[in-house]
């Protein structure tokens, strides 16, 4: 349980910095307070997607991960996490991302990197 709630944070973390670095990124919550649980709201839906859509998609475009040596995942994680910002806004999230290049490539990339070193840095119990 405790990794789990390690992993979300940093996720969360990651999404924030994200917002921070990358202009179209933004959380347009109103208080402090809301901004975290707009970034851990977000961090969840992201996670979410990530483990439902994102095999499907890889199953899918298997031809082109193997056709561009999967440089293309750079433009599906884009694309997911625009579509993270379509369902933030569909379910009253102040979270958005205004466009796919270079915001959400950029964004994805940025909360990717980030979540990766977070986790080295960050070990739960379970990785020992």
């Amino acid at each position: 349980m405790l990794g789990l709630v390690l992993r979300l944070a940093c996720s969360a973390l990651a999404v924030w910095i994200s917002t921070l670095i990358i202009p179209g990124i933004e959380v347009t919550a109103k208080t402090t307070w809301g901004t975290v649980g707009t970034a851990v709201l977000v961090a969840l839906i992201f996670g979410a997607v990530n483990m439902f859509i994102k095999p499907i998609v890889r199953l899918v475009g298997c031809g082109l991960y193997v056709l561009t040596l999967g440089l293309i995942s750079l433009v599906v994680n884009g694309l997911l996490f625009w579509l993270v910002s379509w369902i933030s806004g569909e379910i009253g999230i102040p979270f958005h991302v205004s466009n796919l290049w270079p915001a959400a490539v950029l964004g994805a990339l940025i909360v990717s990197l980030v979540s990766w070193v977070l986790g080295l840095v960050v070990k739960d119990r379970s990785d020992d």
